[in-house]
């Protein structure tokens, strides 16, 4: 899941319900039982072991990044279909040498890389010792308007904290207001990675809640030093996509997830649980009768540096292209080993969830549906944006999706619906080099892939309740002799 896109968890609301009971008869029930927890599994150990002998990441551009595609590849064609690469240019980040964030004043205090801070990927470089100041740090949306930074001191370091607002908007904004570098201090006391997803004008750092709370107590009389030794270049990736050969060519469903993973770890949850998902998905779909709806499925590049293979496909699409899709369906982490049942909150139910197009709450609704039939309980997660759906979601085309929760901390009353453990994150392994098989729920993956293999069942039938399209009727199948009709 992408730093800056991706990094929040979807906070939790209130336990989604079904509008209504539902006739188990009309449930479309093959997927789910072929998509197993078992297959996944398979997927996720050769995922784990192609990271293992690639120097221990598939991120893009690396070594594990290509074998996972060629893994990925080879099990489509074996299934049947012909997946093609979408290639695109990017402009790549990198650090030279290890960030440094040290406090000056009105104590010295030098914060630890890796464990107090790090810096945001897209950071420029630069070396700052100024004063920080902060920028509504007690409200909930920090950085986030250009009238946080009236009166703003130039020169000065830019003390925020995460919530409500991209970390790119927020650099922006005290950029504008001539900061000379900005901190963006987590909402919880661990520490994230992030990125700006674009090169920025100064440099940005991600503090852990812990070690930032010690820097905001310090108050009016903190000073900083921020060094960020980075440099960008130009660099060409790929997004793999496979599709089905039968259903309608121009009412299109989407699946999706992305292929990297961090450069930290080998990405087991984040994101191998939604590739295999998709994957197996895709395997078991080609063994059915022909969709009525054509299904095309895409494994995403570079999204961990800001949503890049999905943007760019998006954005190539002509317009024809692009109306033909009727929906995308994104599962980004649905293993999380302290887990919570997500949909993507595509009917505005919660206040942090950004507009959806559209058929995006019915995407919802039909998600709510079978876990309600399941009698398992579900929940909004805020539609923030910050994973592969965006794109599509910004160029109108209905989203929706599951995700088993990040670094947002679990509550007493989600231990009663799915168990794990009260005041620990959904997932402590996120962005790490523990992100491994032995961390990975089996229980999320059952519960989070059947109800996905049901979404994308019951949408290559119908895509009625989300764009009004229903399947063309087909022609009668009179006998004939010749060229001639008999009746």
């Amino acid at each position: 899941m992408a730093a800056l896109m991706a990094a929040g968890t979807l906070a939790a609301g209130a336990p989604a319900h079904a509008a209504g009971p539902i006739d188990p008869a009309r449930l479309p029930d093959t997927l789910p039982e072929l998509v197993t927890t078992g297959a996944i599994e398979q997927h996720l150990e050769n995922l784990a072991t192609i990271a293992h002998y690639n120097g221990g990441n598939r991120a893009s551009g690396t070594p594990g990044y290509d074998v996972a595609a060629l893994y990925i590849e080879d099990q489509l064609e074996r299934a049947g279909y012909e997946p093609y690469r979408d290639y695109y240019e990017y402009t790549a980040w990198e650090e030279n040498s290890d960030a440094v964030l040290r406090q000056t004043a009105p104590d010295q205090v030098d914060l630890v890389n890796g464990t107090d801070y790090r810096t945001m990927s897209y950071s420029a470089a630069g070396d700052v010792t100024a004063p920080g100041v902060q920028v509504d740090v007690d409200g909930g949306d920090s950085g986030c308007t250009a009238d946080d930074f009236a009166g703003f001191p130039a020169g000065a370091v830019a003390v925020t904290m995460r919530g409500a607002c991209s970390f790119a908007q927020k650099t922006q904004n005290a950029a504008d207001a001539g900061a000379a570098a900005i901190l963006v201090i987590n909402s919880s006391d661990e520490l994230f990675s992030g990125t700006v997803s674009e090169p920025s004008d100064i440099p940005v750092i991600g503090v852990s809640g812990a070690a930032g709370a010690d820097l905001l107590a310090a108050g009016d009389a903190l000073e900083l030093r921020v060094m960020v030794d980075s440099v960008v270049e130009t660099r060409e990736s790929f997004n793999i996509l496979a599709e089905t050969d039968r259903g309608r060519d121009d009412n299109v469903v989407v699946v999706g997830g992305h292929l990297d993973s961090v450069e930290e770890g080998p990405g087991i949850n984040d994101n191998g649980s939604g590739t295999a998902f998709v994957l197996e998905t895709a395997i078991q779909l080609a063994e059915q009768a022909p969709p009525n709806n054509q299904v095309r499925f895409a494994f995403w590049g570079t999204e961990e540096s800001g949503l890049i293979g999905s943007t760019r496909y998006v954005e190539g699409l002509s317009e024809s292209e692009l109306d033909d899709i009727a929906l995308y369906l994104n599962f980004d982490m649905i293993g999380s080993s302290n887990y919570a049942r997500f949909i993507l909150d595509g009917g505005g139910e919660l206040p942090g969830s950004e507009s959806a197009p559209s058929g995006s709450g019915a995407i919802a609704a039909v998600l709510e549906e079978y876990f309600d039939s399941q009698d398992q309980v579900s929940e909004p997660g805020v539609l923030s944006g910050r994973t592969d759906y965006r794109p599509f979601s910004v160029a109108g085309v209905p989203v929706g999706g599951l995700f088993s929760g990040a670094d947002g901390v679990k509550t007493e009353e989600q231990v009663e619906w799915y168990g794990g453990t009260a005041g620990e994150t959904y997932d402590p392994y996120y962005h790490t080099a523990e992100d491994t098989m032995e961390n990975v729920n089996s229980d999320s993956l059952s519960d989070l892939s059947a109800a996905g293999a049901y979404a994308v069942e019951f949408f290559a039938e119908s895509t009625l309740p989300v764009n009004g399209v229903f399947r063309t009727a087909a022609a009668p199948d009179f006998p004939r002799l010749g060229d001639d009709w008999v009746r």
